[in-house]
């Protein structure tokens, strides 16, 4: 069916105030835009390093031609002019009740019936790893992509952090800094397809999710994939908030922090600086 007008139109208007900001910021290098599945919708599951991250994801979605739709929180389609807009773009609400839940996966299967993108931050919020790497996953993209059988495409992006570090007060733009994006193939959850939606089968398939996007940002990284995945609750780190490390300052002194997510973590070729 594809993106209705009125959905296009306004994506059109917001692209035109959004990219060139973010051209001005940083350097673009994408890599791997022809791993995206085309004439189908999809579930897009990047790591999540800095607040801009869903404009950075957006932006490189919309540039290869897939309108983006967030998972976001209920509360935001409230919000005078942010709610209309939401609505317009057919972002998704997430809600906590049995109801609510029902309506957004009823939502999110409209979208990918029309062809679009839903991305889903499966770590729920900003990675509390020390070193930056993609944390114990939440199972809502995994459950997600069992109810509908869409294809789940990993997204390893780096550098916007160095833009916006995590729960900054300020941007960084000088020197300049490029934003690094690199698509992976689609991840193989078919040996999941007929199981029953246990907990162990929603957390083994996000297990595999969450490997494949460290797997593409230890290569953008250019270093080795940790030996152990970090752990949250392992740590006794709070789920959500700011102050989530117990009085313990990463390296260089800057707190971590959350953007804030729901419990299972729905948040809601090269070509170097690709398109505009």
């Amino acid at each position: 069916m594809g993106e209705p007008r009125g959905s296009r139109a306004m994506f059109t208007f917001l692209a035109s105030w959004v990219r060139p900001v973010m051209n001005a910021m940083m350097a673009k290098e994408w890599r791997g835009q022809e791993r995206l599945p085309r004439g189908t919708g999809m579930i897009v599951c990047p790591n999540h390093v800095t607040e801009i991250d869903p404009v950075v994801v957006g932006h490189f979605l919309y540039n290869q031609g897939v309108m983006p739709h967030f998972m976001a929180k209920a509360s935001l389609f409230s919000v005078p002019v942010i709610g209309s807009i939401l609505r317009v773009i057919r972002q998704v609400p997430v809600e906590r009740s049995t109801s609510g839940a029902n309506r957004s996966l009823e939502a999110a299967r409209d979208v990918l019936a029309d062809g679009g993108g839903i991305i889903i931050y499966p770590e729920g919020t900003l990675t509390r790893d020390p070193g930056m790497w993609p944390m114990k996953g939440r199972t809502g993209a995994a459950r997600l992509a069992l109810q509908t059988g869409a294809p789940v495409v990993p997204i390893a992006q780096w550098g916007a952090h160095e833009v916006f570090p995590r729960y900054a007060k300020r941007f960084h733009l000088v020197p300049r800094k490029t934003s690094r994006v690199l698509v992976g193939d689609p991840v193989d959850l078919s040996d999941f397809r007929d199981a029953p939606l246990t907990r162990a089968t929603l957390d083994a398939a996000t297990d595999r999710i969450i490997d494949a996007i460290t797997e593409l940002l230890a290569e953008l990284r250019g270093e080795p994939v940790p030996a152990e995945r970090w752990d949250p609750a392992a740590k006794q780190q709070k789920p959500t908030g700011r102050d989530f490390q117990s009085g313990d300052h990463e390296p260089g002194g800057t707190p971590d922090g959350t953007t804030g997510g729901t419990p299972d973590g729905m948040t809601g070729g090269t070509t170097k600086g690709n398109g505009s």
